[in-house]
């Protein structure tokens, strides 16, 4: 069975690959110094990664934006990289990724914690909903280039794997090995500094949207893991070592040996 699998897995990539040309993929690895560091094994596997997890998500473009093949690579490969050493089994139970040209309203009814419903009316950049769409900005996507922290597509899947077990809280489902406890004293401290230092109008190393709740803390946090690793691990050494153990990637090893 496994051979078998092997076998079928590498069928769905000859056929995916022919969708990009030469062009394509040297104009979009070009684009994402995220991904500058990343090993020869590792580039393959994330390539590989990135054309299975087309296959198996829909890229649907909304309000008229014009969808290209460097554009459908450029998501891909960003999505893919909190997974490349965790399975695309991480991003089940979902099918779809809608692409707005800027930023969206997406005007729905909303439950707050005091069971108050209201209509939700804020633009966003980005959204994840459970066991449906991830909804992002073209805009931001592409603001979200520059290794400054900010990265919409990271966020966002950040949010889904939180959301593996059922809800999103900050703490995804944690591999064997990994102590719960340890990781809830490591992200608690962390962010209890971080709201206190929005309380106090202070400035923050990372994205101060993070002190909105443990889920949002969580996923800037996973942005700055991949984008600026040598700050997260100054500012959150424990929360660096966590988000290593869990992603089961060293951020700053690539750095050193880059």
């Amino acid at each position: 069975m496994s051979r078998l699998s092997d076998w079928w897995q590498t069928r769905i990539l000859e056929q995916e690959r022919l969708r990009f040309s030469a062009a394509d993929w040297k104009r979009v690895w070009a684009s994402l110094p995220l991904l500058r560091n990343l090993g020869p094994a590792e580039t393959e596997r994330l390539a590989d990664l990135a054309l299975l997890f087309l296959r198996d998500k829909s890229l649907e473009p909304a309000q008229g934006l014009q969808l290209t093949a460097p554009m459908r690579l450029n998501v891909a490969l960003q999505a893919c990289l909190p997974v490349l050493e965790l399975g695309l089994d991480w991003y089940r139970g979902w099918y779809a990724v809608i692409l707005y040209p800027d930023a969206f309203v997406p005007a729905r009814e909303v439950m707050d914690e005091d069971g108050l419903v209201w209509i939700d009316t804020e633009a966003k950049s980005g959204e994840a909903w459970e066991q449906g769409p991830v909804i992002l900005s073209w805009a931001d996507v592409e603001a979200g280039l520059e290794l400054d922290g900010y990265n919409v597509v990271i966020h966002e899947l950040a949010h889904k794997l939180d959301m593996r077990d059922g809800v999103a809280n900050g703490c995804p489902p944690l591999h064997g090995g990994l102590s719960a406890a340890d990781w809830k004293k490591a992200f608690s401290k962390a962010y209890d500094a971080l709201c206190r230092q929005v309380d106090a109008d202070e400035e923050t190393a990372i994205d101060p949207y993070a002190a909105e709740s443990p889920a949002e803390f969580f996923a800037v946090v996973s942005e700055a893991f991949f984008e600026v690793p040598t700050l997260l691990a100054d500012e959150y050494p424990d929360v660096y070592a966590q988000l290593r153990a869990f992603y089961r990637q060293h951020p700053l090893a690539r750095l050193a040996s880059g």
